[in-house]
């Protein structure tokens, strides 16, 4: 029962780091920070949203432990915590690929 329990947890935790991530601002944002750390300024740029819109996203990302931040000053900085998900990445984008030789050959 316990062990059921602690399955339970571990497939909820996995599950709020999936919702974190489904969202294309949030993949863009994580994309970006790949490259360097970046203040919320040169994000909410890079997004097309608003200050609080892209802080929100950086918030969901930061609770969930994909991103980090720090000060310098008056400015934070954000960056990836995580460095595996580039072959997560990379396993999206081979589903992608499989789904669009399926939706050929259905066409054809």
């Amino acid at each position: 029962m316990g062990m059921n329990i602690k399955k339970r947890f571990h497939y909820e935790a996995r599950a709020r780091v999936a919702k974190a991530l489904a969202h294309p601002s949030r993949l863009l944002i994580l994309d970006a920070l790949k490259e360097k750390d970046q203040c919320v300024c040169e994000l909410t740029e890079l997004v097309g949203a608003d200050q609080s819109t892209v802080s929100k996203h950086l918030a969901i990302l930061k609770n969930v432990g994909l991103v980090e931040d720090r000060k310098e000053g008056a400015m934070v900085y954000y960056r990836n915590r995580c460095r595996c998900l580039e072959g997560f990445f990379e396993c999206i984008e081979s589903v992608l690929k499989e789904n669009i030789k399926v939706q050929q050959k259905m066409v054809l």
